[in-house]
C-alpha cells in the first residue's frame, strides 16, 4: 500500500501544480496534432515541444521512436518514452496516452477557436483537452510531483506519449510493440483513453467490431408495374428483418459488458433512386455488430451469409455482404490483474469511490496491448466530450488523475 503521509505530500504538491497543468493544456492545445489522413501535419511539432518539456521537467531518459511517414511533411510520425527510474527495475509502471487529436469539425459550433484553449466554469475548451490532453498532462505531473518532493518510486515509470491513435495506431503503439522490446508482461499498464464521469470503470475486455455493407441487386421498373422487376429495397428490408434473429442465435450474457449482450444494428442506408415512382435495382445498407468474446466473428459471418442466401432465392435478387471493418476481441484483462488491483486502490484513495473492472463495446488501444501478451487496462474519469464541438476537460478530474497515478506510483 502506498504510505499516506508520502501520499498526501504528492497529492498536496498536485494541487499547487493545478495552474501550470492548465497552461501546458493551453500550450498543447495550440500545437494541432491531426494526423495527415485527417488533413494535417501530424505530431510532430507537439512531439518536439513535450520532448524539450520532458527532459526540462528532470525525467531520466527521454526517446523519441520515430514510424516512417512519407505523408507527414517530417516524414515521420513520433512516440515519445520517457522513464523515471525508480527504487526497483523489475517492473515498470506505464501511461500511455496519445498526442494526436481529431479535427475541429464544423468551426461554427464552437463557441471560440478550438486550437485557442480558454478557462471557463472549472472548465478547459479546446480540441484535444480532454482527448487526450488531460491525462498526459496528469501523467506527466504526477512524476513532477515525485521530482519535486523528491521521492523515488518503488518502480520504475515509464510514459508512452504515442502518434496515430485517432486513425488506427499503426504509426502509433503498434510500431513501438513491433519495434522495441520496452514492455515486459510483469509491468502494469494504464491507458487513460476510456472512463465515465464518475472514474468508477477499468475497462478491461471489449467485444469483437464487424461493420458490413451489404449491397442487394435486383431490377428496377417503373413502380406501377412491379411485376417487371425485383425490388432490392423490399429484399434489403426482409433482410434486415431475418438479421434481428442473430440476437436470438447469439444469445450468450456477459455481465461484465453494458449491455451484457452481442448487439446487431442496422445503421447507415445509402439513397437508392431519387425519385418516389421507381422500383430500385439496388439497394445498400450497414450493419454494427458489437459481438461477446466467447463467440467468433467468422461463425458470425457465415450466419449471415445463409441469411443472405435465404433472401436471395425468395426474391430473385443478388445480395453482396462486404466486410468493412473486423476486429476480433483481444484476450481480456483479468479483473484480478495487478494493474486493476492497483487502479482500484487509488480510485477508492483519490475519488472515494469503488471502481469495477468493465467490458466494453467499442475499441480501444489497449487491445494492441493485449493481443501482444501484455495485460492492460484502462481509466480515467471522464466527462465524455471527446470529437465533440466545444470539447472539454473538467480541471478538477486532470488534477485528481495525477493523483490517481501518483497512488501508483507509491504502490508495493
Amino acid at each position: 500500500m502506498a504510505d499516506k503521509k508520502t501520499f498526501n505530500r504528492l497529492a498536496r504538491r498536485i494541487e499547487n501544480f493545478r495552474d501550470e497543468m492548465i497552461d501546458l493544456q493551453i500550450k498543447l492545445c495550440a500545437l494541432p496534432a491531426i494526423a495527415p489522413v485527417s488533413g494535417g501535419e501530424g505530431e510532430a511539432r507537439k512531439a518536439e515541444f513535450l520532448e524539450s518539456y520532458l527532459k526540462n521537467s528532470r525525467f531520466d531518459e527521454v526517446t523519441v521512436i520515430k514510424a516512417p511517414d512519407a505523408d507527414a511533411p517530417s516524414g515521420y510520425r513520433p512516440n515519445i518514452l520517457a522513464f523515471y527510474r525508480g527504487q526497483n527495475s523489475s517492473k515498470t509502471i506505464w501511461i500511455m496516452t496519445h498526442l494526436d487529436v481529431v479535427p475541429p469539425g464544423e468551426l461554427a459550433l464552437w463557441r471560440g477557436d478550438p486550437f485557442k484553449a480558454w478557462v471557463e466554469k472549472g472548465r478547459i475548451y479546446g480540441r484535444g483537452v480532454e482527448d487526450n490532453q488531460q491525462d498526459l498532462v496528469a501523467s506527466i505531473f504526477a512524476v513532477k510531483a515525485l521530482v519535486a518532493e523528491k521521492i523515488k518510486p518503488i518502480y520504475d515509470i515509464g510514459l508512452a506519449l504515442v502518434a496515430d491513435e485517432e486513425t488506427g495506431s499503426k504509426k502509433g503503439i503498434e510500431y513501438v510493440l513491433n519495434n522495441t522490446e520496452v514492455f515486459s508482461k510483469e509491468d502494469l499498464i494504464i491507458v487513460p483513453d476510456a472512463g465515465n464521469p464518475s472514474g468508477t470503470m477499468i475497462e478491461v475486455a471489449e467485444k469483437s467490431i464487424l461493420w458490413l455493407k451489404i449491397r442487394t441487386v435486383g431490377q428496377q421498373a417503373h413502380g406501377s408495374t412491379p411485376e417487371k422487376g425485383r425490388n432490392s429495397f423490399k429484399a434489403a428490408s426482409f433482410l434486415i428483418t431475418e438479421l434481428q434473429r442473430l440476437y436470438q442465435i447469439f444469445d450468450l450474457k456477459d455481465r461484465l459488458f453494458n449491455p451484457p449482450i452481442s448487439t446487431f444494428e442496422p445503421t447507415k442506408k445509402e439513397a437508392n433512386v431519387p425519385n418516389i415512382n421507381t422500383i430500385p435495382g439496388e439497394d445498400i445498407f450497414y450493419m454494427d455488430c458489437r459481438i461477446l468474446p466467447e463467440y467468433k466473428v467468422d461463425t458470425v459471418l457465415k450466419t449471415v451469409r445463409r441469411f443472405a442466401d435465404k433472401i436471395e432465392k425468395k426474391f430473385r435478387v443478388k445480395i453482396e455482404v462486404d466486410i468493412v471493418q473486423k476486429a476480433p476481441a483481444a484476450p481480456p484483462t483479468s479483473p484480478k490483474a495487478p494493474v486493476v488491483q492497483a487502479l482500484k486502490k487509488a480510485v477508492k484513495e483519490v475519488y472515494r469511490k469503488e471502481a469495477r473492472a468493465m467490458g466494453i463495446g467499442g475499441g480501444t488501444v489497449a487491445a494492441l496491448f493485449r493481443r501482444a501478451g501484455f495485460p492492460a487496462a484502462c481509466w480515467s474519469r471522464l466527462d465524455e466530450t471527446a470529437h465533440m464541438p466545444n470539447e472539454y476537460c473538467i480541471i478538477d478530474n486532470m488534477v485528481g488523475d495525477a493523483k490517481v497515478f501518483a497512488h501508483i506510483f507509491l504502490q508495493e
